[in-house]
């Protein structure tokens, strides 16, 4: 492990119930000062930035959730723009992305991972 490596410190904080999450759509939540989608695509859950870059509003917990060819996507409500869920990637746009985050699942309550 490097001294880089080792000066990241995760810890995860609690975030709402699995259940408060209906499959296929998002919804928003502050971690860290920051807001974050936290999107349930399926029996998957993903954690995305929630600022929308091409309208720079945050609204992305707003977003259209599906897949597009088993990919699963978020789409802008604003402009319509696809962002993949496991990489943040834009695919109507390759030089813009969402960061994304690690989420998990414990005890029936949703966890987003918050890095320092």
């Amino acid at each position: 492990m490097s001294q880089a490596q080792a000066l990241v410190q995760e810890s995860w904080v609690d975030v709402c119930t699995l259940d408060e999450i209906l499959p296929n759509t998002a919804v928003c939540a502050m971690v860290d000062g920051q807001q974050i989608a936290i999107v349930r695509s399926g029996a998957q859950l993903y954690a995305v930035d929630n600022f929308d870059p091409f309208s720079r509003a945050f609204v992305m917990s707003r977003g259209i959730v599906g897949d597009r060819r088993g990919r699963p996507m978020i789409a802008s409500p604003i402009y319509k723009h696809a962002f993949d869920l496991q990489t943040g990637a834009c695919v109507d746009d390759p030089t813009v992305s969402l960061r994304v985050f690690a989420v998990r699942v414990r005890h029936g309550r949703v966890e987003v991972c918050e890095r320092r």
